[in-house]
């Protein structure tokens, strides 16, 4: 069961950290996007941040799957549900993520496709270096998906 949540997002903090490390970046777009919660059996399973970002385009902010339930299907069963959900506000679905092996193909599995490049963007605004799969992360790579897909 998915849910959205209104009040009191940061009972989140801790699952939304293991997808961006960083607790005043998660602060930046927290409060003016949407939480959703997958649940199963009243166990947390997931947690998804999606903002609108004007003109058709919502953007994953943050999505996060507790480690112990990883690999299971509960991430894509969110991106699924997240692309319903905005399919009848808008046009597009954003993500932006780390030249990581571990998210590229996650989102491209998902039917995202590479937009774009914000270059430095881990150097540039995090305050200490970020690893993923062994590999620091510089570049922001920008995916981009259909809702009409």
């Amino acid at each position: 069961m998915i849910k959205q949540i209104v009040d009191n997002k940061r009972q989140f903090m801790k699952l939304l950290l293991l997808a961006d490390e960083q607790e005043n970046m998660i602060e930046r777009y927290l409060e003016r996007g949407e939480l959703f919660v997958l649940e199963e059996e009243e166990e947390v399973k997931a947690v998804c941040v999606v903002t609108d970002e004007g003109g058709g385009v919502f953007e994953i902010k943050n999505l996060a799957t507790a480690p112990e339930h990883q690999r299971k299907g509960y991430g894509k069963a969110m991106v699924q549900f997240v692309s319903n959900h905005y399919r009848d506000q808008g046009h597009t679905l954003l993500v932006g993520t780390g030249d990581s092996p571990l998210t590229l193909p996650f989102y491209e599995a998902c039917g995202f496709v590479i937009s774009h490049q914000i270059d430095n963007f881990f150097t540039d605004h995090y305050d200490h270096p970020i690893y993923e799969g062994g590999k620091q992360l510089i570049h922001m790579i920008v995916l981009k998906k259909a809702l009409s897909e």
